[in-house]
């Protein structure tokens, strides 16, 4: 019924307009369909289904919460690769190098310094991480109070070194103080700290793992530093904030800890490339969202992400995001499929926008074709009726027989009923020619 109804619609539109502009319009949408698939075809205009994710060190927080993106990603068919690195400072400066194959890390706020960071922007602070210093003895109220002993900072490209530096410069140690340095890995400081060859281990989530955390909040004689001064860390290094570990959020049953511990920290930002895909953005959102939105010991619930802006500037994408959500096609259909939407309409729209103007001229330019078929031969009449005057009898038996062909060859052209009026036109002066040059015969 639909062939029957569709082939009845075609012979209308022809007996109207022309098998011609039937055929045009034809070869148009042809052009624009074959354009349109070449370009689906060889243009690289998809969204990317590959991340790459500079992380810490393997069994690090921040490796473990990659492995969580790369989990979430895959759901949406989007390939996570997780690359291992030395910490944040590492992440930022592999970022940093156009030649390094990377997309996004985890960067500590306050780690940037003077370097440049324009290719670079933030999607939002996803967490808060605490510097946590471990020590054997007695009590320690003050952090001036470790002047002299052996520390660990962490190794030198992880943002525990960074931070350890800062907050042991603001209490005034010195070089040649006697406070000798280690930077050795956590998982080696914390057996090191445990068997006495050093006195206090600095210790964050980008290199260390939590079982070391865990093992040394559970060894006996072995304290969690309370930063009783952290309001004033706080105002003295703007990035870092204050944070409560309450009393038996470790363990209920043993009170660990067995009083709120103060602590600092900076935020954890989800840094990127400011080329990355505006989709990619709103699926790292989203699923930092998923994985960082649940109250933690640290935040609130929905706390995190967050466009909390530090050095880096948090890239227009992301804004959009906080303020709007995902973006309307990637709201609506499954990732795989908005991706291609979005990449077909990338495409197809500015052809079709090339397409209405040539389908609107289309009609003028076949009316224009017919109408110069009718109209040369007005020239040919022209030119019989002027010959017609000056003519001889026996020239005028010529006379008509040119009459005829052109009168025979007018019969043959083929006219669609819009342009009916001209051809009649063209058929009726032809016979008044003929009645004129028979009047004349009679007369002369």
């Amino acid at each position: 019924m639909l062939k029957r109804y569709l082939g009845g619609t075609l012979a209308r539109i022809e007996a109207l307009f022309g098998k011609g502009l039937v055929v045009s319009i034809g070869v148009i949408l042809l052009f624009g369909v074959l354009a349109s698939l070449s370009a689906l075809l060889f243009m690289d205009s998809a969204t990317p289904d590959t991340l790459t994710i500079l992380a810490g060190p393997k069994g690090s927080v921040f490796w473990n919460i990659a492995e969580k993106y790369r989990k979430v990603l895959s759901h949406e068919g989007v390939l996570l690769k997780v690359v291992a690195t030395e910490g944040s400072i590492d992440n930022f400066r592999k970022l940093s190098d156009p030649a390094v194959s990377a997309d996004v890390g985890f960067v500590l706020g306050g780690e940037t310094g003077k370097e440049d960071i324009e290719n670079l922007v933030s999607l939002g602070s996803i967490s808060y991480q605490p510097l946590m210093i471990f020590y054997r003895g007695k009590t320690k109220n003050l952090l001036s109070e470790f002047r002299g002993m052996h520390l660990d900072i962490g190794e030198k490209e992880s943002g525990t070194h960074t931070l350890a530096q800062a907050v042991l410069k603001a209490n005034g140690f010195q070089p040649g103080d006697g406070t000798r340095y280690s930077d050795i890995p956590s998982s080696e400081a914390a057996g090191a700290l445990m068997d006495g060859r050093i006195d206090a281990i600095f210790l964050m989530g980008e290199s260390a793992s939590t079982d070391v955390m865990r093992k040394l909040l559970h060894s006996p004689g072995i304290r969690l530093f309370d930063f009783v001064q952290a309001d004033g860390y706080t105002r003295r290094i703007p990035y870092l904030n204050k944070l409560v570990l309450p009393e038996g959020s470790l363990d209920l049953g043993r009170n660990i800890p067995d009083h709120d511990v103060n602590l600092v920290g900076p935020t954890v930002e989800l840094v990127a490339r400011k080329d990355l895909h505006p989709a990619l953005s709103d699926l790292l959102l989203e699923t930092a969202r998923q994985i960082h939105g649940k109250a933690g010991l640290f935040k609130k619930q929905g706390e995190f992400p967050a466009p909390i802006e530090h050095e880096f500037r948090i890239s227009p994408d992301a804004l959009r995001y906080y303020k709007t959500g995902k973006s309307f096609l990637y709201r609506t259909f499954p990732y795989w499929m908005a991706s291609y939407i979005a990449r077909a309409l990338a495409v197809i729209l500015p052809i079709i926008l090339l397409l209405i103007p040539a389908l609107k001229i289309a009609p003028t330019l076949y009316r224009w074709r017919i109408e110069s078929r009718i109209y040369r031969w007005y020239r040919a009449l022209l030119e019989v009726e002027r010959q017609a005057y000056h003519a001889s009898p026996a020239e005028r038996e010529d006379i008509f027989r040119q009459l005829e062909e052109i009168e025979k060859s007018v019969n043959g052209i083929a006219v669609p009923a819009s342009s009916g009026n001209l051809f009649y036109e063209l058929r009726g002066h032809i016979g008044f020619v003929r009645e004129r040059l028979e009047q004349d015969g009679t007369k002369g």
